[in-house]
């Protein structure tokens, strides 16, 4: 085979090959699942060296897997970052993500459009680890500014937010971060790195909900971390990377392992001690997931934009918060961000608030009426009821959801059978 050091394959063609090689043992193509707890050392050397992160080898499935390092592998490719770790969850992931980075006195500025899970999780995880929590407009980059302060460690906020729709300007929000000196997090779930790759914009670390679009059937949960690597985790804000770990003996993580020093204390010390490791089987899983992303994201993105199109048009619906709808005026932003298109997951509102909407959800039969998204089967929702039963009536209007708000995530389906679905729940 002619060797290409130099090519800078595709996407799809990487959604494909990234990460996967054939396994050496018995040519298998498909990457194997290595469904075991542990692995058998070469000799106490070797052994000890890897428990010491003086050499890189598998050590115990709760911290590293061959199958679940070819998922991290597969999409550090695809989001543009040094790599990744992989978590039992979404949430998990990004927990173990704050819980790496922060301490107690600690201040974390987050968009105030946010999953219902992850704002319940940033409210009362926080006040158990004593830091502090400022939500802020995602859409006003001034509001980020004035809410940091010295004790800020991190920005948190959503590509696409859940399930208002809202498109954070990433660059703006990342140059505002760096100004301070601190990452920008970003979750990336509902875009995927088919539609945005918030590293390319200024994000330093990206989390994702491997269970929606990225697995992309509803089979298995899964979160991962990407890390950019080009953070500056030595500026004199994070001794707990910079600085010796109490431990590993004294080892300083960004000194050490330099661009992979975050993902490092990520994967060695919280994922070890807090324990939510991936399942082999669900990494499989993922895999194969990935690698028609980029066919399935083309089709969830035209349905998703035609049925809301056609919802619009609609007397009986008071609103819809489709980014391509709500950003009509913006459309650049758009067009910078997602030119690939805006997601498949988005809200409509009908009259008549909560009652209206559960009894809307009653009568559809296409649909799906489940607590998830990025199936490619259709799904439903009605949020105030559900994902976000948690958030007080305030919050709930500054995360863009009504009494009669419903939330859509629309599947590969052929867009007239899921016209008709919803035109039967409207009669």
């Amino acid at each position: 085979m002619t060797d290409l050091p130099d090519r800078q394959f595709g996407f799809r063609t990487r959604a494909l090959h990234a990460g996967a090689r054939p396994e050496p043992e018995t040519g298998a193509r498909a990457v194997p699942i290595f469904q075991t707890s542990s692995y058998v050392f070469e000799d106490p050397e070797s052994a000890a060296a890897y428990f010491n992160l003086q050499e890189y080898g598998n050590t115990y499935s709760r911290i590293m897997n061959p199958t679940v390092a070819a998922f991290e592998e597969r999409i550090a490719n695809l989001e543009g970052g040094v790599g990744g770790v992989a978590f039992a969850s979404g949430l998990a992931a990004q927990s173990a993500t704050f819980f790496t980075l922060l301490s107690p006195g600690d201040h974390v500025v987050a968009s105030r459009a946010l999953y219902g899970g992850s704002i319940t999780q940033l409210k009362h995880l926080f006040k158990k680890l004593s830091v502090e929590l400022t939500f802020v407009d995602p859409d006003d980059p001034d509001e980020w500014d004035s809410a940091t302060t010295e004790q800020t460690r991190l920005f948190f906020g959503e590509t696409i937010g859940n399930p208002g729709g809202n498109v954070m300007d990433i660059e703006r929000i990342a140059e505002v971060a760096h100004r301070h000196s601190i990452p920008l997090v970003m979750d990336n779930t509902f875009a995927t790195p088919y539609l945005c790759r918030p590293i390319e914009w200024g994000a330093d670390i990206v989390i994702h909900s491997a269970t929606k679009f990225l697995g992309g059937h509803g089979t298995s949960i899964g979160g991962v971390v990407i890390d950019s690597g080009d953070f500056d985790w030595s500026n004199g804000k994070f001794a707990v990377i910079a600085e010796p770990s109490d431990a590993y003996h004294g080892l300083a993580f960004h000194e050490t392992f330099g661009m992979y020093g975050f993902l490092m204390k990520l994967r060695s010390e919280t994922l070890r001690d807090l324990g939510g490791c991936m399942s082999p089987f669900n990494a499989f899983l993922f895999l194969q997931g990935i690698e028609t992303l980029p066919l399935r994201m083309d089709r969830h993105v035209s349905n998703a934009l035609g049925i809301a199109n056609w919802l619009d048009a609609r007397s009986d619906v008071v609103s819809v918060s489709h980014p391509a709808l709500h950003y009509r005026e913006n459309a650049a932003l758009l067009e910078k961000y997602l030119p690939n298109g805006a997601g498949a997951v988005f809200c409509f509102e009908l009259e008549g608030g909560r009652s209206a909407g559960q009894n809307f959800i009653r009568k559809v039969q296409l649909f799906s009426h489940l607590a998830n998204v990025g199936d490619a089967k259709s799904l439903i929702i009605h949020p105030a009821s559900t994902t976000h039963r948690q958030l007080n009536n305030d919050e709930l209007q500054a995360a863009g959801i009504a009494p009669g708000t419903i939330r859509l995530s629309i599947g590969i389906e052929d867009i007239d059978d899921l016209q008709w679905d919803l035109e039967q729940a409207f009669a």
